[in-house]
């Protein structure tokens, strides 16, 4: 028998060393870079503050991460916009917790 686990440990997500400046080109570049750039600048001065005061990248590579999901999610949203689709049904989950306190 072995002393090695029979799985491999998932390796924690790092991005490229360009990934942020990358990032807010491909925002600059999209339709939504008015709303999408100063958010994304926010969030990402406030990981960094959070990263100089915790000696983290975690909250830096979370900014990115969420950044390059919605990116890649966008031409499917904007087909289901684009689509008619109605989503007038649609049940807000936040909302409706607020709305039970």
């Amino acid at each position: 028998m072995s002393a090695q686990p029979d799985h491999a440990p998932l390796a924690p997500y790092a991005p490229a060393p360009g990934a942020p400046a990358e990032l807010l080109a491909q925002l600059r570049a999209d339709r939504r870079a008015a709303q999408w750039v100063p958010t994304f600048e926010r969030e990402w001065a406030s990981a960094l503050e959070e990263s100089r005061r915790t000696f983290s990248l975690a909250g830096l590579y979370e900014v990115i991460q969420d950044w390059q999901g919605r990116l890649a999610s966008a031409p499917a949203v904007d087909a289901f916009i684009d689509g008619g689709c109605d989503d007038s049904d649609f049940i807000d989950m936040a909302d409706l917790r607020r709305r039970r306190r």
